[in-house]
């Protein structure tokens, strides 16, 4: 029986459901699940086959103290997934820019360094920016995401101003299709492609996620957005446990909101058959 620890948070100390619904097909591969907080002192991670990230939600509040667990986990040899060195480019929206240079397609998107001057009616203007949305540049489940307009900038500066006091600042074309037609979620386990859902916001709201009345639903993409993003991931050029590829089709091509390589919701209970493969991922990886 191989032993492996799912990472979680002091909030959430368990295995999420979702990810609950793997044990059964985890047991009949011989695996055992342990969950375990990523940041208490008396873990013990070399009890552990392997560590997989799975609801480590408070990362970005304590991005040095992730970010130091990280490298001791690499310093212990203990395989980690996804892998460390992908986990910290990853922490950090600047992967999108890694991305784009390859061609990927985008939000557009203006990039601020913390403590930058930044007049936003100003910047909004010389973009052509209708409405954009502003997020800091570690960021997860939306914290601290928000909307606005050149209308609204004025209201907004002070906002920006305190969030830039502390972090880099992205501010990114608002998309529209993410609330007529909603998010694509692309899930590839073991670099295969398993299965996706749509994500809806709720009416008035632009973010998709269940914290803001989001709503998911099992969809099959067409052949063609199923290439575009794995297109993305193989950009990667690294072995990856799970990836969630998130965005939008606009125009018929599809754009990146983000690249989830750190802890995404798999939503494998939504797909009957997507517990058995990612069980079947992590033995392979074993």
């Amino acid at each position: 029986m191989k032993n492996i620890a799912f990472v979680t948070y002091h909030k959430a100390p368990h295995l999420t459901p979702d990810d609950a619904t793997a044990l059964s097909s985890l047991r009949d591969a011989g695996i055992a699940v342990t969950p375990v907080i990523w940041n208490l002192p008396s873990n013990d991670w070399k009890a552990y086959d392997a560590i997989i990230l799975r609801s480590c939600w408070d990362y970005h509040q304590k991005l040095d103290d992730f970010r130091g667990w990280l490298d001791h986990i690499a310093a212990l040899q203990i395989p980690l997934w996804n892998p460390a060195e992908i986990v910290h480019w990853n922490l950090h929206k600047k992967y999108l820019q890694d991305l784009a240079a390859q061609g990927v397609n985008i939000p557009r998107t203006i990039w601020l360094k913390a403590g930058a001057p930044a007049p936003l009616q100003t910047l909004l203007q010389d973009y052509g920016f209708a409405q954009a949305v502003v997020k800091p540049a570690v960021s997860a489940t939306a914290w601290q995401t928000w909307r606005t307009s050149p209308a609204n900038a004025q209201h907004d500066q002070t906002r920006l101003d305190e969030l830039l006091r502390s972090s880099d600042v992205l501010i990114q074309e608002f998309i529209p299709e993410v609330t007529i037609s909603g998010e694509w979620s692309l899930l590839f386990l073991g670099g295969e492609f398993s299965h996706a859902v749509v994500k809806r916001p709720q009416t008035g709201d632009f973010r998709v996620q269940s914290d803001f009345g989001g709503t998911y639903h099992a969809e099959t993409p067409p052949p063609e957005l199923i290439q575009q993003a794995r297109t993305i991931v193989n950009r990667i050029n690294r072995p990856l446990l799970y990836a969630r590829v998130d965005g939008v089709v606009r125009n018929g091509e599809f754009v990146l909101m983000e690249l989830e390589l750190i802890e995404p919701q798999l939503f494998l209970g939504l797909h009957p058959s997507a517990p058995e493969r990612f069980a079947a991922a992590i033995a392979a990886i074993l």
